[in-house]
């Protein structure tokens, strides 16, 4: 019975290995699930598509995906690599580790984004945009003859139609107690920068002389990225580059760096206050009947110190009235993100007059014709318009 290496972790890439037939074969960055993939490659025995591979008959899947991670992580910025090191690592575990490229079939992309139903068509474009990239680079560097998933389709994606008018955002940093979190809104707002840039930025980034800041063409999305800074953002940045003269600049309350996860938690809890005061001031109140309904759906079980117990009636009503008022207050209140705030911050501008080549400028597009395919809502706006037609004839 032929035997195999075990599994090994490389740190500086976050990721689980074995070396099979002269070859690092890419078990993913979970060790669960890491050591699942190993024990199926140990099914296949002697026959294994790596033992091909090596030979020059065959190329592996997880081997190109490898192969692109590596060059991204030397020719791509962090925040690039970690974009495809997400997606494609999730990927990974869902196809047999011995599955080459000749074998792989638009089918095994397309179960993998079916089995998340609750993703978006954004999400979902998104995630098979990462797969094609990988073999479309093996192509272009000819490892590959042909990507074999070229003309998989994507779903369209979908528009950002939510602007945040500023009585909005007015009501939003009214409900921002925090002070860190309010600091990145106004950011945000104010500049129209990436989210990946707010939460990246560093006092290395900080140009004091002309109130900006530029990221190299190695770290910005497209290239040399500048974000310029009106005399509050540059004053928020001043006072943070004091704080924290290394490494990011806007953190939480706890001094770490603000995640995506926790920013997008930070929103739905907002989403729920002004949600629950709009619910207040419009006398709106729960239903009893619903109440009781709904709380014969909650599970009964609470884990206390290690040991479950039943939930008395008490407990079980306020936990119906509490998420049903979270259900209510979320129909009343938009979905905000750090991106709708640049979304509302470039439809502002254009709206105020300022002319599509400086939008693209400031917000650090490559190519000014986004603007048009990203905000064609204006043309439906009956008073924005008219007023530039009056404004084009004099």
């Amino acid at each position: 019975m032929p035997r195999f290496p075990k599994p090994f972790f490389r740190q500086s890439r976050g990721l689980w290995y074995v070396q099979v037939g002269g070859k690092q074969i890419n078990l993913g960055p979970d060790r669960g699930a890491a050591f699942r993939q190993y024990h199926a490659l140990m099914g296949t025995g002697p026959r294994t598509s790596a033992t091909n591979a090596a030979r020059g008959d065959a190329t592996l899947v997880v081997e190109i995906i490898d192969e692109f991670l590596e060059h991204c992580q030397i020719h791509s910025s962090p925040a690039t690599y970690q974009w495809y090191r997400d997606r494609l690592q999730e990927f990974v575990p869902t196809i047999p580790p011995v599955l080459t490229v000749k074998e792989l079939r638009p089918f095994h992309v397309q179960k993998w984004v079916d089995a998340h139903p609750r993703w978006a068509n954004g999400t979902r474009r998104i995630a098979i945009r990462a797969i094609k990239r990988a073999m479309r680079w093996a192509e272009e560097q000819g490892l590959i003859d042909k990507s074999p998933i070229a003309n998989m389709r994507k779903p369209a994606g979908g528009r950002r139609e939510l602007v945040v008018s500023p009585e909005e955002f007015r009501e939003i940093l009214d409900h921002t107690q925090n002070r860190d979190f309010r600091e990145l809104l106004i950011v945000t707002w104010e500049t129209g920068c990436r989210p990946q840039e707010s939460l990246r930025v560093e006092a290395r980034h900080v140009d004091l002389a002309n109130k900006r800041w530029v990221f190299p063409q190695s770290e910005g999305k497209t290239g040399l990225r500048i974000v310029y800074l009106t005399e509050t953002t540059f004053a928020i940045t001043r006072r943070l580059m004091s704080r924290h003269p290394y490494g990011t600049l806007f953190r939480n309350s706890n001094g770490h760096p603000w995640t995506t996860d926790a920013v997008n938690c930070y929103f739905r809890a907002l989403r729920q206050r002004i949600g629950a005061e709009r619910m207040r001031n419009s006398g709106i109140k729960l239903d009893g009947r619903e109440v009781q309904r709904f709380m014969a759906t909650l599970r009964r079980e609470k884990t206390e110190n290690g040991c479950q117990r039943l939930k008395t009636g008490g407990e079980l009503l306020s936990e119906a009235r509490r998420k049903l008022v979270q259900r209510q207050a979320c129909r009343m209140v938009p979905n905000y993100s750090l991106y709708s705030l640049r979304h509302s911050w470039a439809t502002h501008a254009l709206e105020r007059g300022v002319d599509a080549l400086t939008v693209a400028v400031l917000m650090g597009h490559s190519d000014p014709s986004m603007l048009a395919k990203v905000y064609q809502h204006l043309s439906l706006n009956p008073q924005h318009l008219p007023s530039q037609l009056e404004k084009a004839v004099g």
